[in-house]
């Protein structure tokens, strides 16, 4: 009796991440991929300057 609901469970996970996938790869992002990397090395700019001015 367990196994039509495992197999219901894991194919609604399945089709979850295809879903996430699917909406991923279409973009309509918010914030561009370059502003977040902008920001990612500004933060690791400030905590290395903060690591050798110490």
């Amino acid at each position: 009796m367990e196994e039509p609901e495992k197999t219901s469970r894991l194919d609604r996970r399945r089709e979850r991440i295809r879903a996430e996938i699917r909406r991923n790869r279409e973009g309509g992002h918010k914030i561009p991929t370059w502003v977040l990397a902008a920001v990612l090395g500004l933060v690791l700019a400030g905590w290395l300057w903060l690591i050798l001015v110490r």
